[in-house]
């Protein structure tokens, strides 16, 4: 019996998210080839839900579709590091002022909520195995929320993309140095509560000048450290 459609597109999305984290996390090496037969073993799903699930990601970067050569996780270089910064910075400095110029009470209780909760969470896993996933979710749920107001479903949908692109940078980044027990010298450096306190109280002041320069900083920085630690 054919499978019915909509439970099909259902199956496809669900893959499709779960792949895009394993391939964030370094799970699915870059470059790596995509085999139809050992995913599905993987992932316990069939093949057309498969290939439309990796078709999908095709299309926002994380995987590269080949002629005749079928699927393989997307490269990584500093090159497209550089790239995804410059971008992200452009993107979300826009939604970023426009949610500071339309966001309310609303607003701004979302965005002292999710910076209270990212406050509370220590960035690495007491286990050394990196970036606690806990961390993570309220990271990016601080961010999301600072853009929330803009207004703008591309420029949101646009800065979760380069968002996931940047984390999967981050990721290939600290696995291999806790792997070998190196310490954090390069993060002592570093104040990233101090960073994220000073972009909340840039955007509850509705300065959007500052707030906007202080997400640049903190976007370059990450991709400084990321160049810095994949030497």
């Amino acid at each position: 019996m054919d499978q019915d459609p909509t439970t099909s597109r259902t199956i496809a999305s669900a893959l499709a998210a779960s792949i895009r984290a394993d391939v964030i996390k370094g799970e699915l090496a870059p470059g790596s080839k995509l085999r139809i037969k050992e995913l599905c073993e993987r992932y316990a799903a069939g093949h057309i839900p498969m290939r439309e699930a990796l078709s999908r990601l095709a299309t926002s970067g994380f995987v590269i579709a080949e002629d005749q050569r079928g699927f393989r996780v997307s490269s990584v270089s500093a090159e497209e590091l550089a790239d995804i910064t410059e971008t992200r910075c452009h993107i979300e400095c826009e939604a970023l002022r426009r949610s500071i110029r339309l966001g309310g009470l609303d607003w701004e209780e979302r965005v002292m909520a999710t910076h209270f909760r990212l406050s509370r969470l220590k960035m690495y896993a007491e286990d050394g195995s990196g970036v606690d996933p806990e961390w993570e979710r309220a990271h990016v749920a601080f961010h999301a929320a600072l853009l929330s107001a803009s207004g703008s479903k591309w420029l949101q949908t646009l800065s979760d993309l380069l968002r996931d692109q940047t984390a999967r940078y981050r990721h290939l980044s600290v696995a291999p140095r806790y792997q070998s027990g190196d310490d954090q010298t390069s993060e002592a450096q570093r104040d990233v509560p101090a960073e994220h306190r000073a972009l909340l109280d840039a955007a509850l002041a509705r300065d959007a000048s500052r707030a906007c320069e202080l997400l640049r900083q903190h976007f370059q920085a990450t991709a400084d450290l990321v160049l810095q630690q994949a030497g």
